[in-house]
C-alpha cells in the first residue's frame, strides 16, 4: 500500500509492504524516519489536514493503532507535522573559496548574492482565516462541475473585506474575468475597463479585491517525481497576482475534484497564501516565469541558484511556497441570482426577467447582486455614479429615481 505523506515541505510517498498486515502507526513512523529523515520523536501524524495549519488543532494518530483499523487505502493522505528544520538532512560542507586568477574561478558579486538567497518555509499566514460567501462559492463550483466538468481551468477574482483586528478575509463575491483555460494553462484576458467598473462597485460596497480562486482540471499534467498541490504555472500566476494585490492578507483558493476509490467525486476548496519569499523571488526576477512543456510541474525553476532544504539548487518544490489558510463560509450581504459575466451568456436579455421576478421587493433589494450591478452600470460614470449606486446597495438605502429609470430603461431595451 502506498501512502502519501503531506507535510509543510511537500508530499512524499511511503510504501507499506503488503505483508505487514499487523503494521502499526509506529511502524509507519519508522518508515517515515528512514525515508523523509524526520526523527520519530519529532513526528506528529494525523488524518486531518488541519494538522498543517498554524494552530495545528488535529487529532493525532495513536502510535499503537494498527494501520488496518484506520480509513486508509492505496493513495490515502497522512498529514505529518514536525518542528522547523527537523529533517536530519544537513547542508553539504562549504566549498573552499578558490583564489582569483589562474588558480581558480573568480567569484563575482552576483555569485555571492545568489548564494545568499534562502528559500525557507513560512510557518504562519498573514491572514488568520478565509471565509467564503456560500452562494458565491457554490455558483462558481457548480459551473465548473456541471458545465465544464472540471475538464479545463477556470478562475475568478475574490472581492470582500479584511477584518482589521482579526485579519480574517471575508469573500463576498467572485468576479470572473474574460479567460481561456486548458487542462494546465489559464490565460486571463483582462479587460481594464470592466475591471475598473468592478473595483468601483466594490468600493461603493465597502469592499476590495482580496484574492484569487482557480480550479484544477482532472486531467492536469502528472509529475514523475510525486504528488503536488500547485503546479509551477499556478505558483507563478498566484505569486504575480498576490504581488499585484497590494495587501498582505491576499488569499489564493484552489478548487478541485477529488475522486475516491469507488469512483465518486467530491469538490474540495483549499486556501493558501503564497509565502513572502515566493512573492519576493517573483518580484526580484529570480522565479522563472517561462515554463516549458517538458518541465516537471511539481518544481519551480529559479533563474539563480538558491538554497532550499540546506542545498544549493535551481529547482524548488512548489509546496515550499504554500502557506495553508483556515477556510470557512458565511452568508454575505449580496444575492447571486443574476447570470454571471464572461460565461458566454447573453446577459442583456436577462435583466428584464430578473427585475420582474423580484418586483415584489424594494428596488434596492432587486439590484443587490454584484453580477447585476456589473451589467446595469455599463453606461454609468465609473468615478461618480457607479460607487454611488453601489453605496445605496451597501446601506440598503432608497435608490435615486434617476438610477432606477436608467436601469428600467436598460431592461426595457432587451
Amino acid at each position: 500500500m502506498i501512502l502519501r505523506i503531506r507535510s509543510r515541505d511537500g508530499t512524499d510517498r511511503i510504501t507499506v509492504p503488503n505483508a505487514a498486515a499487523s503494521a502499526t502507526v509506529a511502524d509507519l513512523q519508522r518508515l517515515i524516519a528512514a525515508t523523509v529523515t524526520v526523527p520519530v520523536p519529532l513526528q506528529r501524524l494525523s488524518l486531518d489536514p488541519a494538522l498543517l495549519l498554524p494552530a495545528g488543532q488535529a487529532q493525532p494518530l495513536d502510535p499503537a493503532a494498527p494501520l488496518a483499523s484506520l480509513p486508509l487505502s492505496n493513495g490515502s493522505f497522512v498529514y505529518l507535522s514536525y518542528p522547523p528544520d527537523a529533517r536530519s538532512a544537513q547542508p553539504p560542507p562549504p566549498r573552499a573559496l578558490a583564489p582569483a586568477g589562474s588558480f581558480g574561478k573568480k567569484m563575482t558579486m552576483d555569485d555571492l548574492i545568489a548564494r545568499q538567497i534562502r528559500v525557507t518555509r513560512q510557518e504562519a499566514p498573514l491572514c488568520s482565516a478565509a471565509s467564503f460567501d456560500r452562494d458565491s462559492a457554490n455558483a462558481f463550483q457548480l459551473y465548473v462541475a456541471e458545465s465544464l466538468a472540471f475538464a479545463v481551468k477556470r478562475a475568478g477574482f475574490l472581492y470582500g473585506r479584511v477584518d482589521a483586528e482579526t485579519k480574517e478575509v471575508l469573500v463576498d463575491f467572485i468576479y470572473e474575468p474574460p479567460q481561456n483555460g486548458t487542462e494546465d494553462v489559464l490565460q486571463l484576458m483582462r479587460d481594464a475597463t470592466e475591471e475598473a467598473r468592478v473595483d468601483a462597485i466594490a468600493d461603493g460596497l465597502g469592499m476590495r479585491r482580496v484574492g484569487l480562486v482557480f480550479t484544477q482540471a482532472v486531467g492536469r499534467k502528472a509529475s514523475e517525481t510525486g504528488e503536488y498541490t500547485m503546479s509551477n504555472r499556478e505558483v507563478v500566476q498566484a505569486a504575480q497576482l498576490q504581488a499585484e494585490g497590494g495587501i498582505p492578507e491576499w488569499v489564493t483558493a484552489v478548487v478541485k475534484l477529488e475522486v475516491g476509490d469507488d469512483g465518486s467525486g467530491d469538490v474540495h476548496f483549499e486556501a493558501f497564501q503564497m509565502s513572502e519569499v515566493c512573492v519576493k523571488l517573483f518580484k526580484d526576477g529570480v522565479l522563472e516565469t517561462e515554463i516549458g512543456d517538458s518541465d516537471d510541474p511539481r518544481l519551480s525553476k529559479m533563474r539563480k541558484e538558491v538554497i532550499a532544504g540546506g542545498k544549493d539548487t535551481m529547482e524548488v518544490d512548489n509546496d515550499f511556497f504554500l502557506v495553508p489558510v483556515k477556510i470557512s463560509d458565511h452568508q454575505g450581504p449580496l444575492s447571486t441570482g443574476f447570470p454571471i459575466e464572461n460565461r458566454g451568456l447573453p446577459l442583456a436579455t436577462k435583466l428584464r426577467a430578473h427585475l420582474d421576478r423580484a418586483k415584489h421587493l424594494p428596488f434596492v433589494k432587486r439590484i443587490s447582486d454584484f453580477h447585476l450591478l456589473l451589467q446595469a452600470t455599463a453606461m454609468l460614470d465609473v468615478k461618480a455614479d457607479v460607487p454611488a449606486l453601489a453605496a445605496c446597495v451597501r446601506l440598503q438605502a432608497e435608490v435615486p429615481e434617476g438610477y432606477q429609470l436608467l436601469i428600467e430603461y436598460l431592461a426595457g431595451q432587451t
